[in-house]
């Protein structure tokens, strides 16, 4: 087998890099879409952060799938889509500012409503993910 030279390796982390980032920017731009067309109301329930983090989460556990399980993927497939689209779509970052904001705000209740559907939602929704993928793919293996 022969060995990988350094040249090699930075061209292959190149490419990997430009798909994280291009992936990354288009995720963003799609969270950024969300934010716009349901703006949360200060001191309001952050609606449109939990429905990207629980929708984030399904299309990643149906990701993981298809590109793991069902079908052989091009080698920056999980770059692109799962670090760089879904990573850039998904923003854990503004839950946790959500919610502090919330608990600044004296709204306790809400904060702690909003923590538990967030976590359990995105955990739920990744779960779905996998098992709505698998049994949509059966046969379909590689």
């Amino acid at each position: 087998m022969p060995t990988r030279t350094a040249r090699d390796v930075a061209r292959s982390q190149g490419a990997a890099v430009a798909a994280v980032a291009l992936g990354g920017a288009l995720g963003a731009l799609a969270r950024w879409g969300v934010g716009l067309a349901s703006p949360t109301p200060h001191g309001g329930f952050p609606t449109a952060t939990l429905l990207i983090n629980v929708v984030g989460c399904l299309l990643m556990g149906v990701l993981v799938v298809h590109v793991a399980e069902v079908r052989e993927a091009h080698p920056l497939v999980r770059p692109f889509l799962g670090v760089g689209v879904l990573g850039g779509f998904t923003t854990f970052s503004t839950f946790a500012v959500d919610a502090q904001q919330l608990l600044a705000g004296g709204r306790l209740g809400v904060a702690l409503g909003y923590l538990a559907a967030t976590v359990l939602g995105s955990v739920g929704a990744a779960a779905l993910g996998l098992a709505l993928a698998r049994a949509t793919a059966r046969g379909t293996r590689r």
